[in-house]
């Protein structure tokens, strides 16, 4: 038997396998093959493989195309049947350590495609007994064309729908509870991070579950674009070497096999030669990291402090936030979802810059950007969720501190415009903040109740925080 090293000093025994450019010593319990073992070798960059999502989707499409090939007379009963046990173990999880392809491989994902089509053949040789091959049967009616960038499709449609929306929903509601709870903690607004005038928190609260909402929304409407399968164009679009139907018996299939709405391409020469529907759905999640950026950035300044900050929320304490500093604590999940965002931004950018690299038939860069955008997905399920059960849920409104925040802004001066005039108003907020006054005593104090130009209840009035945020003004 011949024998290689393992990267530990011993050497790790070996079989040998051929395919046509030779022979190539392979791990001997591999269940890959030769052409797995050549991209193993060749492509020796990040050590980053394939997303799990992908790996599964992969084989759900070759479990579909098995059934198909089955009913259209391609493969026979026993072969199909064998290559949809196996595809169904890689689905459930099993063989995972058999996807050793790196991420920067060929720019059709033709690796990864022969890894899966020699795991699987293999695996249903060792099942039935019978002779099946990585080319003639596993990868039968199918080309990396489009085999690869329909596994992309259905992982990110799968990964979407099943745990980014659903903890959109769940962040949203966090959101929303918050408002209503603080419906009536009059705070002060800020514009150019300048005091300007009260709102509530509630109000800022349901401001982030819309953004959150929108953001759903914006994704929701990618879905239909995501689920269009280049499946069955084979190498150039044409649909070479497939027979009648297999496309939309494949996908059927395929759509049964997942729950997702998966249809045939419209057009098989946009499906393989662009990825749009991936740059889409990246920025609908870019948009989504913007707003996430924001609300993080919001409540890490509200809650900055204690003494020293804004003070107007308590998030919650999490764990101790120096190493040096004693008793200071950090806004660590804001902080952790600041990086997701920013790595989501720059997954986009290199979505973005993936899907500008095709040339007539096909896109060159389906691993980065498929697996760019399943990361991307993957982190943003994880953090909202993160962000709603171990930051917003637990969050407490500084009600009094808030509240005389609100009282000091000499914005508040705003609704006298409509008694005595903007500069007027104006000299009265002057002299508040150059005395350290609020506003009403600043009136009061230059004389404006005294000489009759407004009276004390048109000043209360006015100047009610809370009348100023719209809550009960007619």
């Amino acid at each position: 038997m011949n024998r290689q090293s393992d990267g530990s000093g011993m050497p790790s025994p070996t079989r040998i396998e051929r395919d046509t450019m030779g022979e190539v010593a392979v791990p001997a319990d591999a269940l890959y093959g030769a052409q797995t073992q050549r991209a193993v070798e060749n492509f020796p960059v990040s050590g980053q493989r394939l997303e799990p999502a992908q790996v599964v989707a992969l084989a759900q499409v070759k479990k579909a195309a098995a059934r198909a090939n089955r009913e259209l007379g391609v493969l026979s009963p026993e072969v199909s049947a064998a290559l949809v046990t196996a595809a169904d173990e890689v689905i459930a999880g099993a063989h995972a350590d058999q996807f050793p392809v790196d991420v920067y491989q060929t720019g059709s994902g033709t690796s990864s495609n022969m890894n899966m089509n020699e795991v699987l053949s293999r695996r249903a040789r060792e099942l039935s007994g019978l002779d099946v091959h990585p080319n003639d049967h596993a990868n039968a009616s199918q080309s990396s064309n489009d085999v690869f960038p329909s596994s992309v499709h259905v992982a990110a449609a799968t990964v979407l729908t099943g745990e980014v929306l659903p903890t959109l929903a769940h962040l949203e509601l966090a959101l929303m509870a918050k408002a209503d709870e603080f419906a009536d903690v009059v705070k002060p607004g800020r514009t150019h991070l300048m005091d300007a005038t009260p709102v509530t928190l509630g109000q800022e609260f349901a401001g982030y579950a819309a953004a959150v909402r929108y953001g759903h929304q914006r994704l929701s409407d990618c879905l239909p674009r995501l689920s269009e399968l280049p499946l069955g164009g084979t190498a150039v679009g044409t649909g070479i070497n497939t027979p009648a139907g297999f496309a939309p018996r494949a996908i059927e299939f395929l759509a049964q096999q997942t729950g997702l709405p998966l249809r045939e391409a419209a057009n098989h020469f946009e499906a393989q030669s662009g990825r749009d529907a991936l740059v889409e759905t990246s920025g609908a999640l870019r948009t989504c990291a913007v707003s996430l950026t924001k609300i993080c950035n919001d409540l890490r300044w509200m809650a900055s402090g204690p003494n020293t900050g804004l003070g107007e929320i308590l998030l919650p304490d999490l764990q101790p936030g120096s190493s040096i500093m004693p008793g200071k604590v950090n806004p660590v999940v804001p902080e952790s979802v600041l990086m997701v965002c920013s790595r989501i931004v720059g997954n986009d950018a290199a979505i973005a810059w993936g899907g500008a690299q095709g040339s007539f038939e096909l896109n060159v860069q389906i691993p980065l950007m498929g697996t760019a955008l399943l990361e991307s997905l993957r982190l943003l399920a994880s953090s909202s969720r993160l962000l709603a059960d171990r930051a917003v849920c637990g969050i407490r409104a500084n009600r009094e501190h808030a509240a005389r925040l609100a009282g000091m802004s000499p914005a508040t001066a705003t609704p006298l415009n409509r008694l005595i005039g903007y500069e007027e108003a104006a000299k009265i907020a002057k002299h508040a903040v150059a005395e350290g006054l609020t506003v009403a005593e600043s009136a009061r104090a230059l004389g404006y109740v005294a000489r009759g130009e407004i009276s004390e209840e048109e000043l209360h009035t006015a100047l009610d925080p809370l009348r100023m945020t719209g809550i009960g003004r007619a």
